[in-house]
């Protein structure tokens, strides 16, 4: 189909859990959109960047929203500002982002007749790889909704990784002229790029919210697998918690951090530093949509050890841009990491070649434009209707 429509004029409102959520993932979208005479809202839970986005020439519309909360109460509300929002700005299109927003503000959409409908996943998340009744019972409910919000003529979704598009064409039965592919949010490769890394043992990153189902505990096993080794290398976990289910204590932090085998640094501004001062990249994760962190690590131009699972095996392409390893493993996580530690050239092989791949595949501009060429084709087949 030929894009024919112009986003000059158009009010675009793009749904996030969170403020910094925006800033991080999809700020360069906004920008975009912007740039090209769009009216662009941003609805989110404030807490400390609404300012920022701001002084971007964004418009910011606060809104009640636990990513991670199970109070049905409080997602009534939620549900309640979406639709009173919806029905004040009347958007021409309407950008969601995570299960939430996705899921409420479908509805939302639904109700107040938005014409054009984007939903976006990062990945399946804690829900869809949870083995317990309660997630069980959630992910048959979630499904359901997919199927009936999701299949519908002005809405697409976009998913980051075809195992992904898959599962919800199977499982969900999401219709897959209603699916789209877009790899990730884009990186910015001015940026992240490769450094000089720092002198002594190698220092291998694992930039990541501090989730079990990042694969931290087992990575905090390798580490000590390593050390009784004796292996140079050293471990640092950069990355916050927060209320997710799967979240690691402060308490254990801070026992690991004493223990000595892992580096524990926290929530970081300056990811990209500790990137360039870095030789390897590790996510040993459950389950991906398409890692934002081992995106910027492969524009970085580290090698990377990461999991064989979607998601991570869109960027970490085993013996091409890293190493992958079977899920849940410790053994072959520290063979991995040991692997690399120990061959400087197999490092600079893999890490040159995961910079190529994100320069041709990954960068911000390329992002960019997948988005909002969906954003055209799919104001151009509603006001054909």
């Amino acid at each position: 189909m030929t894009e024919t429509t112009d986003l000059a004029g158009k009010k675009v409102l793009i749904v996030v859990t969170e403020d910094w959520a925006f800033l991080l993932h999809r700020l360069p979208i906004g920008l975009a959109l912007r740039d090209a005479g769009a009216d662009v809202v941003i609805a989110a839970r404030v807490r400390a960047d609404a300012d920022r986005i701001r002084a971007a020439s964004l418009r910011v519309a606060p809104i009640r929203l636990e990513r991670s909360g199970r109070n049905p109460l409080y997602d009534l509300r939620t549900l309640c500002d979406l639709i009173k929002l919806y029905r004040r700005e009347r958007p021409d299109l309407v950008h969601h982002v995570a299960l939430k927003p996705v899921l409420y503000g479908s509805i939302a959409a639904w109700i107040t007749g938005v014409p054009a409908i984007v939903n976006a996943l990062g990945g399946m998340g804690f829900l869809f790889i949870a083995t317990s009744p309660a997630a069980r019972f959630l992910r048959g409910t979630v499904q359901v909704l997919f199927r009936l919000l999701m299949n519908r003529r002005n809405s697409r979704m976009i998913l980051q990784n075809p195992d992904d598009m898959n599962l919800l064409a199977d499982a969900a039965k999401v219709r897959r002229d209603c699916l789209v592919l877009i790899r990730g949010s884009g990186v910015n490769i001015d940026e992240y790029k490769p450094g000089a890394p720092a002198e002594g043992p190698p220092i291998a990153v694992c930039a990541s919210r501090m989730l079990r189902d990042k694969g931290i505990v087992e990575l905090v096993e390798a580490a000590r697998l390593l050390r009784n080794r004796g292996v140079a290398i050293r471990i640092r976990l950069v990355g916050p918690t927060d209320d997710n289910p799967a979240s690691i204590s402060e308490e254990i932090l801070t026992r690991w951090a004493a223990e000595g085998a892992v580096e524990v640094v926290g929530a970081s501004d300056d990811v990209a530093g500790e990137y360039a001062r870095a030789s390897i990249a590790v996510l040993p994760s459950y389950r991906e949509g398409l890692p934002k962190a081992l995106l910027e690590a492969a524009a970085a131009g580290l090698p990377m050890v990461a999991t064989d699972v979607p998601g991570c095996r869109e960027i970490c392409r085993n013996e091409e841009t890293g190493i992958l390893v079977p899920v849940r493993t410790v053994e072959p996580l520290a063979d991995a990491l040991e692997r690399l530690a120990k061959d400087a050239e197999l490092r600079s092989r893999l890490g040159a070649n995961a910079r190529r791949a994100v320069e041709r595949d990954f960068a911000e501009p390329i992002i960019v434009k997948q988005t909002l060429d969906l954003y055209r084709r799919l104001l151009d087949d509603t006001a054909k209707r």
